[in-house]
């Protein structure tokens, strides 16, 4: 996700946090402080405190829950990058999407399960502490009870049992929704049929909430809970549209292969181009935007426009390209890897264009206009999936 920023690693799994994560940092840590203030005697300062130990503490079970997701993930051997905390909650990024209805079960089923038993542990601390049972705690009001670990103990109780019913709402793409389509794909067999359904339910889970946000804002004039609410309602929708719109993307991109839409061009130069004479006889003369760089029969780097650009013009002509170009280990795909797979390899790793090799030899090139032509060709013809698609074993649009 563009925007966010490493902060460790955990099981080989990096953990960063958006820009985003920030703004929802200040606005929990203020709601909070404000409850705090309501329900105890502390003062401006310790309400404050609590509140954002509170809010860091709610985005570490989130961390956890994420981590849930992931660990299963990894246990049958789906590849995972990274997990990244922003302003609605966490996302793990796979490399691949789930290819059984069960793993995806498992895999969505585990993250709400760890939030009860966050908040079983976390009650369970609080109730030791209070004497309180379970019940009186999920009615909120009990929340602002005891010491300041305490109250914030009751508070971690609380919202994680929250989180979890949130996240079984039935409605793709949260846990819930995930679960909903893996049984509907378990049991018709059409994962596009499974993801439409589960789609259009959380797309209605979304305008729910926009019309319980407006709801409480003219019933009861609480704005930032309006607010709040309807946003995440917008969000339910566009991820749940977006989702739908990714599955249908790979079902047409699966079957086709990498030869039937990269570029012939097994065009190279030289790492001891001027970078004026790579501008003026490759990007310019021939309309290309990169081009590999090689050294004898072998592969050593790419450059591209994006790479001229960080150069001063003024220094085109005494720099090489040596000096800008991208270099070993590059992102490379064979001619028979699916389309599925290219796009992956190009979405996840924020690439223009990437090289075909075959033993190690350039065949040529698949850029990402390659992959939108071909997808709004498909559009436009009517075609669904990647079955039908046959012809010369490769081509230049």
């Amino acid at each position: 996700m563009r925007g966010s920023l490493k902060i460790m690693r955990v099981a080989g799994i990096d953990i960063a946090i958006h820009y985003t994560w920030i703004f929802a940092l200040i606005i929990i840590t203020w709601s909070l402080e404000g409850y705090f203030s309501q329900s105890h005697s502390w003062s401006v300062t310790v309400s404050w405190l609590a509140g954002f130990l509170s809010a860091v503490l709610l985005f570490f079970s989130v961390l956890l829950h994420e981590l849930a997701h992931s660990l299963v993930a990894q246990s049958r051997g789906l590849p995972v990058t990274s997990i990244t905390l922003f302003i609605f909650g966490g996302v793990s990024n796979l490399s691949e999407e789930p290819k059984s209805p069960g793993l995806e079960f498992w895999m969505a089923f585990v993250g709400p399960l760890t939030s009860v038993l966050l908040g079983l542990i976390f009650w369970g601390i609080w109730y030791l502490a209070t004497g309180e049972p379970l019940l009186p705690l999920l009615s909120s009001s009990a929340v602002g009870k005891g010491t300041f670990v305490v109250a914030i103990l009751g508070y971690l109780a609380f919202i994680n049992l929250a989180l979890a019913v949130f996240n079984l709402l039935p409605g793709f793409p949260l846990d819930g929704g995930r679960v909903l389509r893996s049984i509907l794909w378990k049991t018709s067999g059409s994962l596009s049929w499974a993801t439409n359904i589960a789609t259009l339910i959380g797309r209605l889970f979304g305008w729910a909430f926009i019309g319980l946000g407006v709801f409480l804002f003219f019933r009861f004039g609480d704005f930032l809970s309006a607010v709040w609410i309807g946003i995440i309602g917008v969000f339910l929708m566009s991820a749940a549209e977006n989702a739908r719109q990714e599955v249908m993307v790979r079902e047409n991109l699966s079957d086709v292969k990498v030869t039937q839409v990269m570029e012939l061009n097994t065009e190279t130069v030289d790492q001891r181009l001027t970078v004026a004479e790579l501008v003026r006889d490759f990007f310019l003369s021939r309309r290309r935007r990169a081009i590999p760089i090689a050294e004898g029969d072998r592969i050593i780097g790419m450059v591209s426009i994006s790479d001229v650009r960080k150069l001063p013009q003024e220094q085109w002509e005494t720099a090489t390209v040596a000096r800008i170009m991208s270099r070993e280990p590059l992102y490379t795909v064979k001619p028979e890897d699916t389309l599925d797979h290219a796009m992956k390899l190009i979405a996840q790793n924020d690439l223009n264009q990437v090289p075909v090799l075959d033993q190690g030899k350039l065949v040529g090139i698949l850029t990402r206009a390659n992959l939108i032509n071909f997808l709004h060709l498909k559009q436009e013809l009517g075609m669904k999936g990647g079955r039908n698609v046959r012809g010369p074993s490769s081509s230049n649009p």
